[in-house]
């Protein structure tokens, strides 16, 4: 299972001291954090995608390739790639070089975001979202897969014998996640493909992330990829720790109060009941997460949003000393003890390199 954190990139106002980074001091701090995530032992860094104030990832793989060049083990991701907005083309160029850079240590998750307004900057009508998501995915897939293309569609201009270049690092394309909070269409993209589907699960409660990750194994079971169990998952979580939980609530509470996405709405305590903001002690946070399982089943993936709401970067970087080295090796720990046999792993370059050059079963060789 790989343990990571993901990151927004907002710049925001310190509630407590008045003060907001520039957004060259908050791009430096999110370069911090990721190389700090290797340093406690940490697998994953994910970048969100955001091209509005007051977000500053606005080129998720220029990031993620400076990233690379200054960690050795971190698999670089992002937490949202825009599917609907970015050109297939594009994409597929940008993540196959970044694989390259990164020797393979490289996935990508699609969405489609939650700001309204990217569509028309992008060119696009929101009223498509679904259908852009749909057919931009399609032919991102064949990109990565077909040497030579010739495609057409609806929504940008046809393909003629085209190859995007380079090709995927020895022939495998990055793994892809499909986020999605809300949308059913999104969960049964993921489960059609074989791709793994993540769950953001920070604003929504347990029963509605139950139904989402149920339809997704469902119909990853449906289409023929493994049974049911074998699907990869992967959920997010929100969490803020100090020694003792009266400490963690007493210091977290201005940022959550006046975090621009929850800020003056339900109180703290009303949130961290209903959905899975953990904000306690490192002991508390390994409870909550295991009870993930309890109604998303073994899983994959574990990220973790720490560093948002204007949160000053010594805070996060304790944070992140905090995770690795009291919360993350119990998780490790106890969700391999959990785990029954055939469950598959988190998937690696090196490992789906691997299954590619492996022997076709006889079964496979009928096909």
């Amino acid at each position: 299972m790989q343990f990571g954190i993901f990151t927004v990139g907002d710049v925001t106002t310190d509630p407590t001291t008045g003060r907001a980074p520039g957004e060259h001091d908050r791009i430096k701090a999110m370069l911090a954090i990721a190389q700090k995530a290797e340093e406690v032992g940490l697998d994953v860094f994910a970048t969100g995608e955001h091209h509005n104030p007051p977000f500053v990832p606005s080129s998720p793989t220029t990031m993620l390739g400076y990233i690379a060049a200054r960690t050795e083990n971190l698999i670089l991701s992002t937490s949202t790639t825009l599917i609907t907005t970015n050109d297939p083309v594009k994409i597929a160029e940008d993540f196959a070089m970044l694989q390259h850079v990164a020797d393979g240590r490289v996935d990508l998750m699609m969405g489609r975001g939650n700001t309204g307004p990217v569509y028309p900057w992008f060119g696009k009508d929101i009223r498509d979202g679904i259908d852009l998501a749909i057919e931009n995915y399609a032919l991102l897939r064949r990109l990565w897969d077909e040497d030579v293309v010739t495609w057409k569609g609806k929504f940008r201009t046809p393909l003629q014998s085209f190859t995007s270049t380079p090709r995927p690092l020895d022939g495998v394309a990055p793994f892809v996640w499909h986020g999605s909070i809300r949308s059913p269409e999104i969960a049964e993209q993921a489960a059609y493909y074989g791709d793994g589907f993540f769950h953001n699960n920070i604003f929504w409660p347990a029963s509605h992330t139950e139904r989402m990750v149920s339809l997704y194994r469902e119909r990853y079971a449906h289409y023929g990829h493994g049974t049911p169990e074998q699907a990869i998952v992967g959920l997010g979580g929100q969490v803020f720790m100090r020694g003792n939980s009266q400490d963690a609530v007493r210091e977290f509470r201005p940022y959550f109060d006046n975090a621009p996405v929850y800020g003056h709405g339900p109180s703290l305590e009303e949130f961290t009941s209903q959905t899975p903001l953990t904000v306690g002690s490192p002991q508390q946070v390994i409870e909550r997460t295991l009870s993930f399982r309890d109604y998303a089943g073994d899983y994959q993936r574990q990220l973790f949003l720490i560093d948002h709401a204007g949160l000053p970067l010594k805070t996060v970087l304790e944070q992140l000393d905090l995770l690795g080295e009291e919360v993350v090796p119990v998780l490790r720990k106890e969700f391999a003890n959990l785990r029954p046999a055939g469950v598959p792993d988190a998937p690696t370059h090196a490992a789906r390199v691997a299954a590619a050059a492996a022997p076709a079963t006889t079964e496979e060789a009928r096909a």
